[in-house]
């Protein structure tokens, strides 16, 4: 049986015996009765990154593997979202390269389908000075999208968030944009835990008071809006806005600590799901709602609960720094051949970080090629301090 001497909390050693099953590839792209967004990741390519904040270098092919990866395993696919470092590497330059190519790919791929985040990332918010700033930068990104023939997806505005005075100047915004969208829109909300510019949003801190403007503006724009994702870590919070929402208005969990139960529903409601997890653990969860769509609730349980600690532990505080987390897990399963990311956020989490995500996805099946993942995690300890034993 494989092993590997890994670091625990209180700085020793351990010998850690890997003890997980791959979980195996569907024969056809399943089905599922939730719609399903993967939010992906793009691979960097340090050959060519001589400048990894401020232009850092993509690789495409890598890339857009990853993209068919998950569209196999059923998945459509978020693009140029957070999962994607949008804001914190990944500016709206190579967004708009990335939702190109990605559009581009997937008319090649029958079936597959995706969704590509507009905001205003290309407005510093320092810059912007006032609301019409604001939507001009929403139109800007969103008249993109649209030209290249996809779908927006609404994501939350810094520019906006500091600009804004009150609840209004949000319907105001979102009512403007959507009322010129060309096809239904996803919204998107983004708590501080995952951007603390974002604090406010909505109008206010109160959680009761953010919803009663959000729901104003879903109900005020229902014909141009599928649904809202709600990214909150807070499954109450989620079930709130659920159990309110409009007939015909879809609510996509992007709670990564609780969403398990918030798609599997309590039997009357349940969540479709846009999550930045589903890019770490594709397999599992792609054979989970498979699953869950055949009426096995003892699969979809037994497949997916196990990852929901090994998500905590990726999108635990400081909650931005996710991403390095979610591209350890893609070159550990052999997704890329390097363990780097724009802006070298990789060195945003430590070693012990690491190791944890290591234990807890050979404990959740996650790890699809275990031969590879220790040895390219053997790599990581010998460059980190850590020599394995002769």
């Amino acid at each position: 049986m494989t092993s590997l001497l890994m670091p625990r909390q209180n700085g020793s050693l351990e010998e850690y015996r890997l003890q997980g099953t791959p979980i195996a590839r569907p024969a056809t792209v399943p089905r599922f009765n939730r719609i399903a967004y993967a939010a992906a990741h793009v691979v960097s390519d340090p050959l060519r990154d001589a400048d990894p904040w401020g232009n850092p270098a993509i690789d495409w092919e890598a890339t857009m593997a990853f993209r068919h990866h998950l569209w196999n395993l059923g998945f459509k696919i978020a693009e140029a979202m957070d999962t994607a470092q949008r804001g914190m590497g990944l500016s709206w330059t190579g967004a708009k390269e990335l939702i190109r190519r990605s559009l581009a790919e997937a008319r090649s791929v029958p079936g597959a389908d995706l969704a590509c985040g507009a905001g205003t990332d290309h407005l510093s918010p320092t810059e912007a000075r006032s609301i019409e700033d604001v939507i001009a930068a929403y139109e800007e990104q969103i008249g993109f999208v649209e030209g290249e023939g996809g779908r927006a997806i609404m994501m939350a505005s810094r520019a906006l968030a500091r600009v804004a005075s009150s609840g209004d100047d949000y319907r105001r915004v979102y009512g403007h944009i959507l009322a010129q969208a060309k096809d239904k829109v996803v919204l998107h909300w983004l708590g501080d835990m995952f951007d603390p510019q974002l604090k406010g949003y909505w109008g206010s801190e109160n959680f009761d008071e953010a919803l009663e403007t959000v729901l104003s503006i879903i109900k005020e724009n229902s014909a141009k809006v599928e649904g809202i994702k709600i990214s909150l870590l807070d499954n109450a919070k989620e079930v709130a806005l659920r159990s309110r929402l409009p007939d015909g208005v879809l609510c996509f969990t992007g709670d990564d600590f609780n969403y398990a139960e918030l798609i599997e529903g309590d039997g009357t409601k349940y969540s479709h799901a846009l999550l930045g997890i589903f890019d770490a653990v594709a397999p599992s969860a792609s054979k989970a709602l498979a699953a869950l769509a055949d009426g096995d609730l003892t699969t979809f349980r037994g497949v997916i609960e196990p990852t929901v600690p090994l998500s905590r532990k990726i999108f635990e505080a400081p909650t931005q720094y996710y991403k390095a987390g979610v591209v350890v897990l893609a070159w550990l399963n052999g997704h890329q051949r390097h363990f780097t990311l724009p802006a070298g956020l990789q060195s945003a989490r430590g070693l012990l970080h690491y190791a944890d995500i290591f234990r807890l996805a050979d404990q959740a099946n996650v790890l699809d090629r275990p031969e590879l993942a220790a040895a390219r995690m053997r790599n990581l300890l010998a460059v980190l301090g850590v020599e394995q034993a002769a």
